[in-house]
């Protein structure tokens, strides 16, 4: 069982980070063409912001989970680096049940938004066919991605030192 959920994680790891990269490498190509039309052609476009926003929407929520996994996220660890080895581990399981609750959270509020916004059928000015609670959508995504790797984490322990996290990696 425990191969079978790693296995998957890794899987949905991969997801994570090509469905990152790729919003950052949308979001850095539509802007200079936003760049291009104002100062040369006069001319500014209505769709590359809203879709570059989008783009960083995406790239935060399920990039911050597969940072998760990987262990690249922000952690201040001045208080931990100082406890023994036995306090350093009830704190690591302390910081993720408070962060399952944070990724809970966000899940719950990510949906109230969706279903509040589904209700309204607003669409964005800029692309009128594109629901607003579209927009809503990586919040409670990455969230929930970020609370099965907590659950990966509390059960199985830190996974960055896993093959497929370790790729580019220069450690």
């Amino acid at each position: 069982m425990k191969d079978l959920y790693l296995e998957t994680m890794d899987k949905v790891y991969l997801i994570c980070i090509w469905a990152a990269g790729l919003s950052v490498c949308i979001m850095t190509t539509i802007i200079p063409i936003q760049v291009v039309a104002r100062k040369w052609f006069d001319s500014g476009l209505s769709w590359p912001e809203p879709t570059a926003l989008i783009c960083m929407i995406v790239f935060t929520f399920i990039g911050a989970a597969a940072a998760y996994r990987a262990g690249s996220h922000i952690a201040v660890t001045v208080l931990t680096d100082r406890l023994s080895l036995k306090s350093q581990k009830k704190f690591k399981y302390l910081v993720d049940a408070l962060m399952a609750l944070v990724a809970i959270f966000v899940i719950y509020y990510g949906m109230d938004r969706i279903l509040f916004f589904m209700t309204t059928g607003q669409t964005l000015p800029d692309f009128p066919t594109l629901k607003v609670f579209w927009t809503y959508v990586p919040l409670p995504l990455g969230s929930f991605l970020t609370l099965l790797f907590i659950i990966e984490s509390m059960l199985f322990g830190p996974q960055k030192n896993r093959p497929v996290v370790m790729i580019g990696s220069h450690s």
